[in-house]
């Protein structure tokens, strides 16, 4: 079951709110000793988290498929990047990682126990019930905390997003559990940010008549132009009209680039962040060509939050701006949220 983003907690009775974690969806399935995780487009991830299985076999009932996320901590603040390195085709490389940063998974629903599919009752009665099976829950398991009281979720919302919390879900206490449908509601952190338009992507299968996606860059301390993501979802107009706002930037756009190393060698730099034209687990055998622009451009955009030196999640792209110099689009601009310690709604370790 999926949500709808929306820009403010609903209100009134009938909502049950919970916070937004951070991780990998995933269900949960139990038959006696069989444990089986699948993520939400139904691959296995047994292989990726061996250090939950055992402690699954001995928390869930007997028979059960309850819906959660598996999340990283550390250092008090919920971890994506160490959740990606584990996404490893090599065993010995995970069993390691799970040692150095074990994971945890978080529940949030039940649909189905003993004999029993649970998707057509009400979520109230469900968390009820889920609260019952996990009501001794111990690490690496976890009860999601939830609320009816829309002040608490507000709090929540602004308090715990420095610990890497998404954001507040919204669920109907009536409401069923719904698969690929979006009836729960989330919001979610959203800033401003003036980035500089340093290349871009061609839209799948365009033939080179579409504008896939624009890769942003802002400058660090040391004045060197670091690549912290990309913005898209433009509608199919205004990627071919990209096409011809972007082709006097073409022009000699290589010859003096900050990433021309990038170009020449895709994938490698002496840098430690990610490149325009780096494999990532999430998209390995995708077409991550780039083509260069001269740094001229500035677009503000819309994104989330940060992770490390990067937007965690793709930005939206909302106007240029023709009056910013792109040498004044620095991180220097990005508001930090100190970290509110995650133990806070994260209790029992890990």
């Amino acid at each position: 079951m999926l949500a709808k983003r929306v820009d403010d907690l609903p209100s009134g009775e009938g909502w049950i709110f919970e916070p937004k974690w951070d991780g990998f969806r995933a269900l949960v399935f139990r038959d006696q000793d069989e444990i089986e995780i699948q993520s939400r487009d139904e691959k296995p991830l047994n292989r990726y988290f061996p250090e939950l299985l055992e402690a699954l076999r001995a928390q869930l009932p007997a028979r059960a498929v309850l819906d959660g996320e598996i999340v990283i901590s550390r250092n008090g603040a919920l971890d994506f990047e160490a959740l990606q390195l584990r996404l490893h085709p090599a065993a010995s490389r995970v069993k390691l990682l799970s040692k150095q940063t074990p994971a945890s998974v978080v529940f949030f629903d039940l649909l189905a126990e003993g004999g029993r599919d649970l998707c057509g009752e009400p979520f109230d009665a469900r968390r009820r019930r889920l609260e019952e099976i996990l009501q001794l829950a111990a690490p690496p398991v976890h009860l999601t905390p939830a609320t009816r009281e829309r002040s608490v979720a507000a709090d929540w919302f602004r308090r715990f997003e420095g610990a890497g919390l998404d954001g507040v879900v919204a669920k109907p206490v009536a409401g069923t559990y719904q698969p690929n449908k979006r009836v729960m509601l989330k919001v979610k952190h959203e800033r401003d940010c003036d980035c500089v338009v340093a290349g871009f992507r061609w839209y799948k299968d365009s033939q080179r008549s579409a504008v896939g996606s624009l890769l942003l860059g802002l400058f660090d301390e040391q004045a060197a132009l670091q690549h912290v993501g990309v913005c898209a979802s433009f509608t199919e107009d205004t990627r071919r009209e990209l096409v011809e706002f972007l082709a006097p930037y073409q022009t000699g756009a290589l010859a003096n680039h900050p990433w021309k190393h990038w170009a020449d060698v895709p994938g490698e730099s002496g840098s430690t962040g990610r490149v325009p034209g780096g494999q990532s687990r999430w998209s390995q055998g995708k077409d991550l060509s780039w083509e260069p622009l001269r740094p001229e451009l500035v677009a503000e955009v819309a994104y989330e939050h940060m992770q490390g030196p990067r937007f965690r999640h793709m930005a939206h792209f909302r106007r240029w701006r023709t009056d910013k110099r792109p040498a004044d689009c620095t991180y220097a601009q990005l508001e930090v949220v100190p970290p509110e310690e995650l133990a806070a709604i994260f209790s029992g370790g890990r």
